[in-house]
């Protein structure tokens, strides 16, 4: 199995990675310098002067509003910069499929690779005009790229990875973003590029990785599935691949029906947004700063080195434990923990200690949803679905993440002030609705060839005399030379 892991597939994967760590770094970076974004958004706008102390003008107001971010325009300008970035991602993972197979998922990552350029210079330059303006719009442009990345990424790994690597390798798109999250929290402290001098150029930063990217794309090996169904070079193809059995299996197929399979994606990618992970991090700083934490900021680094970890632990037993054993260790987990952190957040008034309960369920909620319902998703959807529908079903599941992504973003605020520190029962009961329906309707997809898989679900479909084998996998990628 070792002989798998070839020098070619370690590249590419590698290079098709840079998007995640481009799409961490851009969920991350907006938020360290909020503060000195704010000023720059006030003064452009002609609301805010920093010299007066206050707001321009009105001393009344000036009172009103000591803060550039106070102010109702920096406010909604603040809140389209954080929100736009959801809506381009929720509006271009409808195009994944066709981005994919219009010229392949190679050249289809190269040309997305425009936007984030695009995105990154936008932010970059900000300065030269109008901040508010050109943060906004590098922001809509980086979602739209970040929409379509989350998509093709784990297409194209789940693609070229052999079976038995399958999730570990699927598992590292996961790693790259909350890689990208820390960087961005660390290059984001105040001291680093989260300054009044340097802002511009950590928002820029979010284009850096598709540089790079754009010079290994050309030296990485297409999808052989891709090379011969879409567009049926079968020579090339077959250099990667069992030819004859590969097609003998895509006849099986394609009379199969998929409404399951779509239903379980659809959950695995709600169970990950729905789970209460944006909440935690929301919350994380306050409750560091209750618990006696000196520096709040840095714990909530500690969070993002935890992200890391954990999801490293993933990448190590997914091909081991199997993807549904470890998700629904994880969702029961954070059900757990979202019970613990209401217990501590409501009695730690009472109780001084039971602050250090709740730091430490934010710590193991981090720490379970990595280990599965973080990674997992991104990459199971590939695993349920042959190569046919598999674009279409990866656009409608990426559109369903980002989609909630947005509407928990946009909800949230009201949630937590109906709720107050209840907030997180509700996720408990969230969470333990997703752990019973991974248990009863998501089949163990671990060394499991695509079309193994595609025969679970279809209970009226003979099972295949064949045994299964190597054969019926496209095999690891290799040169000539089996580099």
């Amino acid at each position: 199995l070792l002989q798998q892991l070839t020098g070619t597939l370690a590249l590419a994967v590698f290079t098709a990675a840079l998007s995640s760590l481009q799409y961490g770094y851009s969920l991350g970076v907006i938020n360290a310098p909020q503060k000195v974004i704010e000023k720059h958004y006030g003064r452009s706008l002609g609301v805010w002067s920093e010299k007066a102390g206050g707001l321009s003008g009105n001393s009344t107001e000036e009172d009103m509003f000591p803060e550039a971010g106070q102010h109702p325009a920096v406010v909604m300008y603040w809140s389209l910069s954080v929100a736009i970035f959801s809506i381009g991602g929720m509006l271009s993972s409808f195009l994944v499929g066709f981005v994919g197979d219009l010229r392949g998922r190679i050249k289809g990552m190269l040309m997305v690779n425009i936007l984030a350029l695009a995105g990154g210079l936008l932010m970059g330059l900000c300065r030269m005009w109008k901040p508010h303006i050109m943060v906004i719009s590098g922001r809509a442009v980086m979602g739209l790229y970040c929409g379509l990345t989350s998509g093709l990424v784990p297409m194209y790994i789940g693609e070229i990875a052999p079976k038995a690597y399958r999730g570990a390798l699927g598992t590292l798109h996961q790693l790259a973003i909350v890689i990208g999250i820390l960087i961005s929290q660390v290059i984001g402290l105040d001291f680093v590029f989260g300054n009044d001098d340097h802002w511009p150029l950590l928002l820029g930063l979010s284009g850096a990785p598709a540089v790079l990217q754009t010079l290994l794309l050309p030296l990485c090996p297409e999808s052989p599935r891709y090379l011969y169904i879409i567009q049926g070079k079968e020579q090339e193809a077959r250099k990667s691949k069992s030819y004859t059995q590969f097609k003998k299996n895509i006849k099986r197929i394609r009379s199969s029906v998929y409404r399951q399979q779509l239903s379980v994606a659809l959950m695995m990618h709600l169970s990950q947004q729905l789970s209460g992970i944006n909440a935690i991090f929301y919350y994380s700083t306050a409750i560091f700063a209750r618990a006696g934490v000196a520096q709040p900021v840095f714990a909530t680094i500690g969070v993002g080195v935890i992200n890391t970890l954990f999801t490293l632990l993933s990448v190590a037993l997914v091909d081991r434990a199997g993807r549904r054993t470890l998700t629904l260790v994880g969702l029961g987990g954070m059900c757990c923990c979202a019970v613990a952190m209401t217990v501590g957040l409501k009695l730690q008034n009472e109780y001084a200690w039971m602050s250090y309960v709740s730091m430490s369920a934010v710590f193991l909620f981090v720490s379970f949803f990595e280990i599965g319902p973080g990674p997992i998703p991104w990459f199971i959807v590939a695993e349920l679905f042959s190569q046919g529908p598999r674009p279409a079903a990866i656009a409608l599941a990426g559109c369903c993440n980002w989609s909630s992504n947005f509407l928990i973003a946009m909800t949230f605020p009201y949630i937590q002030t109906l709720l107050d520190s209840y907030v997180f029962i509700l996720f408990a009961v969230l969470l333990l609705g997703f752990t019973v329906y991974i248990y009863f309707r998501v089949p163990e997809t671990k060394g499991k060839s695509f079309e193994e898989i595609a025969r679970v679900f279809n209970k009226d479909r003979k099972k295949s005399s064949h045994p299964p084998g190597d054969g019926t996998e496209l095999q690891q990628l290799k040169t000539s030379t089996d580099a």
